[in-house]
């Protein structure tokens, strides 16, 4: 039995994963831990999509392994996971010394016996033994469907808001994006396993899922056929739809090229599907976009916004945005600049462009200055927000819906939950009320953050209903 210590870097698909191997480890009596000084294994699963993950993960993995051997730890199994070890495979053997482990993003299910064995090797290797390794990084076949399972509390209940993963996999090709090279083709599950994973969730406890995937409104496209004019990512939204006891569906992360007719129709339609889509915009000048290879145009873009909006009136709307991609001139930049203020976004992610190996924009010509993409990024994030701030600043003294999920990450004397738009509410509470639906006057706002109080003061009956059903 084993003390294994896991740190994650990156996106929901990377917490998703690193979940899959917590459980598989403790199903096999192993101890999680969140404190790497005392593990026997040491874990760290980051993606490549942007150089800060990889280097904070290098960082932590070389200050763990010197901290270990300063103590006389020797018998630590070091262990790289996820996008960044499929990327660089047997590379990190080479820079990283101490690491025993490199594993795949599609050998998440072979984590438990490879940990093993070297854990094995390690206790009965003698001091003159050559240094060992395993690296596993090849493709599988099936690998999109061993991400199924969930960690429960002591109490055996899941999480009130959990993630599903759907798919693995992208067979797009942006210029900036390493995810094809790292995650593979698209591969997608069946319909009825993931139904099925939802209502295991459900009857632990679970009201809320994130159906999760690369491209996750691309789900099935070459797998399984629409039906009535429907793709199979509606198919699925509307067999989730369906569990008893679910309240809330969501998805994440979307492409503006898979949202048809039938996707922006089930906003009108499908009540549990949440007021909140997360949707990449990347650059607001057409010929960033075409650089990018990105598929779609301001005006499509545009358009699909004005569609959704239509289609529930309440939408929240969040985005991606990379500042300082090759060849952005400062007239590209403010086309981008237009368009936020424009859409108004409720949030935006902004990045600075980072080279990613093997991309075509790694070597395309006019690559930027980082004092120039600091300087867009700076002034991009004052504008998001702003618009962020009087947006929130409008939802004072509203009363608002949220799904109470928990204790404060912050403050653990009050609970915290979500609006349908994923807007976070932190107020005063009772144990009973993590589960439940009920309503929320908001007081205050940071901007990203809401403080509020329950509707008439006491929850009363409608909490009662919501926790029974």
């Amino acid at each position: 039995m084993a003390k294994i210590y896991i740190k994650t870097y990156g996106c929901q698909m990377n917490e998703r994963d690193s979940e899959q191997v917590a459980l598989m480890l403790a199903d096999r009596g192993h101890i999680l831990t969140t404190d790497e000084t005392e593990a026997d294994v040491v874990l760290i699963n980051t993606c490549s999509v942007r150089d800060q993950a990889e280097q904070k993960a290098l960082g932590k993995m070389g200050m763990t392994a010197a901290m270990n051997r300063g103590r006389g730890r020797t018998g630590v199994v070091y262990g790289f996971l996820g996008c960044m070890a499929q990327s660089r495979g047997a590379e990190l053997l080479r820079n990283s010394p101490s690491v025993d482990l490199v594993l795949g993003t599609q050998k998440f299910h072979r984590a438990a016996d490879h940990i093993e064995e070297l854990l094995e090797r390690k206790r009965h290797r003698h001091f003159d033994d050559p240094r060992f390794s395993i690296v596993d990084v090849s493709e599988e076949e099936g690998s999109q469907n061993t991400i199924r399972d969930h960690l429960v509390d002591e109490e055996g209940r899941a999480p009130v808001s959990t993630f599903v993963s759907i798919m693995q996999g992208c067979n797009m090709r942006c210029s900036f994006c390493i995810v094809p090279a790292t995650r593979g083709r698209e591969r997608s599950r069946p319909i009825p396993e993931i139904v099925e994973e939802v209502r295991g969730l459900v009857r632990r406890g679970t009201r809320e899922v994130t159906l999760l995937g690369q491209i996750v409104n691309l789900y099935g496209r070459h797998e399984f056929p629409q039906i009535n004019g429907l793709s199979p990512f509606v198919q699925l939204l509307e067999a989730v739809h369906e569990v008893e006891g679910l309240a809330r569906l969501r998805f994440t992360s979307p492409h503006p090229q898979g949202f048809r007719a039938d996707l922006i129709e089930a906003f009108a339609r499908l009540p549990k599907l949440c007021s909140h889509v997360h949707f990449p915009l990347q650059s607001g000048s057409d010929r960033m976009l075409r650089l990018m290879r990105r598929t779609y145009t301001v005006a499509k873009y545009r358009d699909l916004i004005s569609r959704l909006r239509g289609a529930r009136p309440n939408l929240a709307v969040t985005t991606d945005i990379i500042v300082g991609f090759p060849g952005e001139t400062e007239e590209d930049y403010r086309a981008t600049r237009d368009l936020v203020e424009e859409i108004g976004f409720d949030n935006a992610f902004v990045f600075r462009y980072s080279k990613r190996r093997d991309t075509p924009a790694a070597e395309m010509p006019d690559q930027i200055s980082e004092e120039v993409k600091e300087a867009r990024n700076q002034d991009l994030l004052a504008v998001v927000d702003r618009i962020a701030r009087d947006k929130a600043a409008a939802l004072i003294g509203k009363r608002v819906e949220i799904l109470c999920e928990g204790a404060s990450k912050t403050r653990s004397d009050r609970l915290t939950g979500r609006t349908s738009q994923n807007k976070i509410v932190i107020f005063e509470g009772q144990r009973r009320h993590v589960g439940a639906l009920f309503d929320i006057v908001i007081e205050e706002t940071t901007g990203f953050s809401f403080y509020g109080r329950p509707w008439l003061d006491k929850i009363g009956d409608r909490v009662e209903a919501s926790l029974e059903g």
